[in-house]
């Protein structure tokens, strides 16, 4: 058994819920705009927004992956060759819902669920324009970051060069003061020797 949708059931079963979902989407399509519940528009917006994304396709399965929910021709053409070109720029959000006020009689909240307008090329080109600038930026601080982090290595690199030659230079140091100091302790030593064979 498939997994039910979230939310309430719309209609009296899962095939009348379908019917009225591809009714609503069909007027949609023909008008623009329609006015409904707010469930009922929830519910059918993702599902325009589908066939939407298969009329930018634009080939033979997809419009017949469309003619399975939407029956009316003419609104099937007209999808296809208006509707679906008309969002060639824009990536989704093809639909808007707006709440209205709730209805008279039963009180149910009202929603308007219409096309939004495409992007103008002019928008587009702004869009695309951000984004070369921002692209640029991240290069430079990519740049930046990598030459920060060659000047701190040659500056470490310099700091051990120069540790290592100190290292060296005591060590030399020490090698040259190690016969000073022998030669140093031995005088003493002869002397005194030279001191005890005069006393003998």
């Amino acid at each position: 058994m498939p997994t039910p949708t979230k939310g309430p059931r719309l209609g009296g079963g899962p095939a009348h819920e379908r019917l009225m979902l591809a009714n609503l989407a069909t007027a949609l399509f023909e008008h623009g705009a329609i006015t409904t519940t707010q469930a009922k528009a929830k519910r059918m917006q993702p599902l325009a927004e589908r066939l939407i994304t298969f009329a930018k396709r634009g080939d033979l399965h997809a419009r017949r992956r469309v003619l399975t929910v939407v029956h009316n021709k003419d609104v099937v053409h007209e999808l296809f060759t208006e509707i679906g070109p008309r969002y060639a720029n824009r990536n989704g959000g093809y639909t808007r819902i707006t709440k209205l006020g709730p209805r008279k009689g039963d009180n149910a909240p009202m929603a308007r669920i219409e096309l939004v307008e495409p992007l103008s090329e002019q928008v587009v080109a702004e869009a695309q324009a951000a984004a070369k600038r921002a692209a640029k930026e991240r290069d430079a601080r990519e740049k930046a970051a990598a030459a920060a982090a060659a000047a701190k290595g040659a500056q470490e690199a310099e700091a051990e060069e120069a540790a290592t030659t100190d290292e060296a230079a005591a060590e030399a140091t020490d090698v040259e003061a190690a016969p000073e100091a022998e030669a140093a302790t031995e005088a003493p030593e002869a002397q005194d020797e030279a001191t005890k064979a005069d006393d003998k």
